[in-house]
């Protein structure tokens, strides 16, 4: 049988088994969620009827060039609320002849069933967006779907090997993988690709690692070094010096110094779907505190961390800036995006400020928290130093001026865990910003509120429990009544909300 023909066979007895084993839905809730109601599987979703449903159809690859993705036909719901317009235009359009006209759509595993009718505009077919959409199968082994960026980072004793191991298992050496977090190797794959490590000594595997979402995996885990150190006395150094740091700061850019906010549910399921795959080890590990200060108590509670691969957190700093943007009135730029964190019981943050040339407006996203047996709120000291106490929840943001309000949480986790991203960003090309005196337009900080009086309950944060003259300033006002006036008053906070320090043993050495 000639070639030619073999081909066009084969192709049509794929078109053929694809739609006769199609799976249609017409509701997301349909679609394969695992026992924590996230998708379990990594999904193309595309019409079910019309013509793109067969045009869609033939021209979707098959097996390995799928990378794991499940295509779903959709009706109904599901396809309104994935397609929206466009489905209208392609129903109403009898002039629909090449897959370029069709809607697709791939949907990342992991993703929360309450967000996974918002992807990022990203994961939508856009044969109009460049080369890696012009067609179907090239649409699927991009990075909207089959296509990943991935992470190694090496935390046994030596440099070792990273290998890419073909369908054949023969080997192809990469680079040395070096030590920590410093040294973390991002490459392009694909889903389904087979990586080793190996001990260039002895030969042995320490990974063997295939593939399944954008990611990060370690060799190993790190561990903390702890030393002999005098936490009390460090501590009340350090809350003097910031202290002193959040006066240098001159500008302001809000009444406050921070709001609260929500993300919008395409990249909070971005986020989502991103931890929820990474949440265990080998993919969280622990975060480097050797030589960090003791900002975060690591001595006395874990402190975990994934790190974000490039494009990735390029993509959710990008869009988070117009969220910041809109709250401060003036242009900015990035400068950091850090996270994830994972808190664990009985973690503290120290009151603190940021790098004063870089993070003058930032965010904080909550991501993910569990089995909390009480809330544990972001303290921020406004512009007259008064403590403010804000519950968040996963998908909630806290808007602050991050240079010049201090902020922490020193009240220890209660139970549980508590999961972050921090983004930082300052006006653009002026690492001198926080040296000029306000632009006209500017909103007046807030000082003077009358006087206030404690209307709720001691433990009541977020709704108002503190009521003042001026309503101005919020429902966040501490039901502590504090306002900071030195460095020894954020210490004295300090010791008040945590837990009793032995004089004879206050170090970190465990």
């Amino acid at each position: 049988m000639p070639t030619l023909l073999v081909a066009v066979l084969s192709t049509l007895s794929l078109s053929t088994a694809t739609r006769s084993e199609r799976k249609v839905v017409s509701s997301l809730t349909d679609l394969p969620f695992d026992e924590n109601d996230h998708l379990s599987s990594h999904i193309i979703a595309y019409p079910a009827s019309g013509p793109c449903s067969s045009l869609v159809e033939d021209a979707l690859p098959t097996g390995e060039n799928l990378y794991r993705h499940i295509p779903f036909a959709v009706e109904g719901d599901a396809a309104a609320t994935l397609f929206g317009d466009k489905l209208e235009e392609i129903s109403e359009s009898s002039s629909i002849k090449d897959v370029t006209q069709c809607p697709a759509v791939c949907l990342d595993r992991g993703v929360d069933s309450s967000l996974v009718a918002y992807p990022l505009p990203g994961k939508y077919y856009d044969p109009d967006g460049g080369d890696t959409h012009s067609s179907i199968a090239d649409f699927v082994a991009s990075l909207s779907c089959g296509r990943v960026e991935f992470g190694f980072i090496n935390y046994s004793p030596k440099t070792l090997s990273l290998y890419w191991v073909n369908g054949r298992g023969e080997r192809s050496f990469l680079y040395p993988l070096e030590r920590m977090e410093k040294n973390t190797k991002f490459i392009h794959t694909f889903i389904g690709h087979r990586f080793i490590a190996e001990d260039p000594d002895t030969k042995t595997d320490l990974l063997d690692h295939t593939v399944e979402f954008t990611g990060v995996i370690g060799v190993l885990n790190h561990e903390n070094n702890h030393r002999q150190r005098d936490i009390r006395k460090e501590v009340k150094r350090t809350m003097g010096g910031e202290w002193n740091k959040h006066l240098q700061v001159k500008r302001t850019f809000s009444p406050l110094g921070f709001d609260k906010g929500r993300l919008s549910d395409d990249i909070f399921g971005s986020m989502r779907s991103f931890y929820y795959n990474n949440r265990n080890p080998p993919h969280r590990l622990m975060e480097e505190w050797d030589s960090k200060g003791l900002y975060v108590n690591h001595w006395e509670s874990d402190c975990n961390f994934i790190q974000i691969p490039w494009e990735m957190k390029k993509i959710w700093q990008e869009r988070l800036k117009e969220v910041v943007q809109s709250w401060v009135g003036v242009e900015i730029e990035q400068t950091d995006l850090y996270g994830m964190r994972q808190y664990e019981a009985g973690a503290r943050l120290l009151t603190h400020v940021d790098r004063i040339t870089t993070h003058a407006v930032s965010l904080i996203v909550n991501i993910a928290q569990g089995n909390l047996t009480s809330p544990w709120t972001v303290e921020v000291y406004d512009h007259a130093n008064r403590l403010h106490e804000v519950i968040m929840q996963p998908g909630d943001i806290v808007y602050y001026e991050s240079a010049k309000s201090l902020h922490g949480r020193n009240t220890p986790l209660a139970g549980g865990y508590y999961a972050n991203v921090f983004t930082h960003y300052r006006p653009i090309g002026d690492p001198n910003w926080y040296k000029k005196e306000n632009p006209e337009g500017t909103p007046e900080p807030l000082m003077d509120v009358g006087k206030c009086e404690l209307v709720g309950k001691p433990n009541d944060y977020s709704v108002g429990a503190v009521k003042c003259e001026n309503p101005a300033i919020g429902p966040h006002l501490s039901p502590k009544m504090i306002t900071a006036t030195s460095g020894d008053d954020l210490y004295e906070w300090w010791l008040s909300v945590g837990p009793s320090y032995d004089d004879e043993k206050s170090s970190d050495e465990l």
